[in-house]
């Protein structure tokens, strides 16, 4: 029994939302991003909150509940206060800038790094931290994650790319012959 799709989203006085069939319009000051459902699910929007009722007792039809009830709390979240990540930078020699719609990256390769900076997402670097933000939960991981893959953390040293909450557990290098 899905017990995220049971729990109703309470929609901010700085969203409007309106149902069109089996899709969810959600409108705010600065963007309109749509959610479509394709009958899956029903939806009952009233008094500022949005709830979904799963069509029948299918094991597929209730995942579907939880997913759309997910996906529409995430917009919601995503118009209100967003979404970040924070990407940290460990190594000798290991730089990061930030120029224009670009992040520039100097890895220890050959060349440096270049990323292109996507519309809605915003970057800023501070030291060794790279702040990734934007309005679409799954557009700024997907971004943390393919610059993460750069240069991915590695277990002696600690070198490379992390986020700023994961723990890298560290393996003893060789010993010295005796």
């Amino acid at each position: 029994m899905s017990r995220v799709g049971k729990r109703p989203i309470s929609i901010p006085s700085t969203v409007e939302v309106s149902v069109q069939g089996s899709k969810i319009v959600f409108k705010s000051s600065k963007m309109q991003k749509e959610l479509e459902t394709y009958g899956r699910v029903q939806i009952d929007y009233s008094n500022n909150e949005l709830s979904f009722k799963s069509i029948d007792q299918e094991p597929q039809s209730r995942a579907y509940w939880g997913t759309y009830r997910a996906l529409a709390n995430n917009i919601v979240i995503g118009m209100t206060t967003g979404f970040t990540k924070v990407l940290e930078v460990n190594g000798v020699g290991y730089k990061v800038a930030v120029s224009g719609k670009t992040l520039e990256l100097a890895l220890g390769f050959s060349h440096p790094v270049k990323y292109p900076i996507p519309d809605g997402i915003e970057m800023s670097v501070e030291k060794n931290l790279i702040t990734i933000k934007g309005s679409d939960k799954q557009q700024v991981g997907q971004i943390a994650a393919e610059i993460r893959e750069f240069r991915p953390p590695e277990p002696y040293k600690g070198k490379g790319i992390k986020y700023s909450d994961e723990v890298i557990i560290r393996k003893a290098g060789k010993t010295a012959k005796k």
